[in-house]
């Protein structure tokens, strides 16, 4: 055992006893926070904008500021990269960090030096949970590979910039550095494709005792070092036991991932986000993530049946209910105010608090009233695959099908085969049953003859990650939308058909 190894049982036990206390009063640490971060911030720009000094109750503060997104924001933002300080949050950003957006272009999400370390311990609190209760803690004696954006960050008018797992990547600690693959100078580079290239060369000769990434881009890397060595990755890599991952649902990736591994090796999910660190799985055999409620963090909850309405509902920690579909809503210690970050999720325990991430506010089909959202693909196809053993799955997407060019609309499902159903009608036929379980009105649609039964769209290999290339999304922590409520990408797919 090395030392790495030797210390960390000690400082897991630590880690979790102090967890403890904080879960069992959960809701008065939400309390903690709420008055923290209004007090903290009420001399901001926004803080003054919002009467923050007058705020005392949470019912006050629910009138004073509304339910934000990114777009609401863009005002303070700018003024943020003009180089004011005082706007969202006291004194300037330590960080900004750059995200995608889907109606805003780039976003820059402020990073305050109050929030960063809460970024980096969540982190490795996940890695100290799992220690403590497994007991394994060998990994850490081997090299740790962190599949992530560039670590390369411009400069907004002093504000370093870049994307989040770039900037965390500036603040893992030095017992890890030695440790620590790609290198600092593989890392940098852009081009996602040569990049995997050159992670492969450098780490097939390391003995790898943990893996991190968002599953699509650790898949590719896996098929890379199986292709480069005609081997498995557990036949490559012999001490690699722990897989670390977030960003997408794992389970549709599950089965061609771990066959590509090879060899048993446990995973543990966690739920970063630019905004905050947000859960993790503290409990490696068990469903859900804990959600971090002691994390400069105050969480609102809005019922999805209301998002987007006037006057929605919004729920503190101690109003939610299980199995309820929310929109996520953060005000955090980097100056984010009630800031909906277009992730809904369910609570599948009250206590602890764990969740389950169910897809995005943004991402459903409803051409036809029938609400269809990521959980219940995700849901469909894994159980589809169950059914069907010989199919695996590299990627999709769904899209509806409006005006055919003959017979009723449907859905249609763009996915790329690892392994293809022996019929692939008999396939269709199975999800498409399925779906029409999970979700009753997509069922009432096809009885009632107003839509038809799913049809598949095979993509050909490599062709998610051809398309993903062509809008300059490959690799780093871009992600393939679940499905769409329009047909922009499944256009563009169309032409990777195979």
């Amino acid at each position: 055992m090395g030392i790495a190894s030797l210390i960390s049982k000690p400082v897991a036990s630590y880690v979790v006893y102090q967890q403890q206390k904080w879960i069992s009063d959960s809701e008065t640490i939400q309390q903690k926070w709420f008055r923290y971060l209004i007090q903290y911030a009420r001399d901001t720009a926004f803080g003054k904008a919002h009467n923050f000094s007058q705020i005392r109750t949470y019912e006050e503060f629910q009138k004073a500021v509304p339910v934000s997104t990114y777009e609401d924001l863009i005002p303070y933002i700018n003024e943020i990269k003009s180089g004011k300080p005082n706007i969202l949050w006291p004194n300037k950003p330590a960080y900004l960090a750059k995200t995608s957006g889907t109606t805003a272009g780039i976003k820059f999400i402020p990073i305050s030096k109050e929030s960063i370390p809460f970024h980096i311990s969540a982190a490795r609190n996940a890695l100290l949970n799992y220690i403590y209760h497994t007991g394994n803690a060998s990994f850490l004696d081997h090299k740790l590979m962190f599949l992530s954006g560039s670590p390369t960050l411009s400069g907004v008018k002093g504000v370093p910039t870049g994307r989040l797992s770039g900037i965390v990547n500036h603040h893992i600690p030095s017992y890890l550095k030695s440790n620590q693959l790609p290198s600092y100078s593989i890392n940098c580079i852009e081009d996602w494709e040569e990049k995997v290239e050159a992670i492969v060369d450098e780490t097939v000769q390391h003995s790898m005792g943990l893996i991190s990434g968002i599953p699509p881009w650790v898949q590719m890397y896996f098929d890379r070092i199986v292709q480069r060595t005609g081997k498995s990755v557990k036949e490559v890599f012999p001490n690699f036991s722990l897989l670390v991952y977030g960003g997408v649902n794992m389970a549709p990736y599950r089965k061609k991932l771990f066959d590509t591994i090879g060899g048993g090796v446990d995973s543990i999910e966690t739920y970063p986000a630019s905004e905050g660190f947000i859960a993790f799985q503290d409990l490696p055999s068990s469903e859900g993530l804990l959600l971090l409620l002691n994390q400069g963090i105050f969480y609102e909850f809005i019922p999805m049946e209301e998002y987007n309405k006037p006057n929605a509902t919004r729920l503190t920690i101690q109003q939610v209910e299980l199995n309820k579909n929310y929109a996520i809503v953060l005000s955090t210690n980097a100056g984010l105010w009630s800031y909906s970050i277009g992730d809904t999720i369910k609570f599948v325990s009250l206590r602890p608090y764990r969740i389950v991430v169910t897809g995005r506010v943004s991402q459903y089909i409803s051409a036809f009233g029938e609400h269809v959202i990521a959980e219940e693909v995700d849901k469909a196809l894994v159980e589809a695959l169950q059914l069907h053993p010989e199919v695996k799955v590299t990627e999709y997407t769904v899209a509806p099908m409006v005006a055919p060019l003959s017979g009723l609309p449907c859905h249609e499902w763009y996915i790329e085969f690892d392994s293809h159903p022996n019929s692939l009608s008999q396939f269709e036929n199975t999800l498409n049953a399925i779906m029409c379980r999970l979700n009753i009105y997509y069922n009432d649609l096809i009885v009632g003859k107003i839509i038809s039964t799913l049809k598949i769209i095979p993509i050909r290999n490599q062709g998610f990650q051809a398309y993903m290339h062509s809008i300059g999304k490959l690799g780093g922590q871009n992600k393939v939308p679940r499905l769409s409520n329009d047909r922009k990408i499944a256009e563009e797919l169309i032409k990777f058909r195979s």
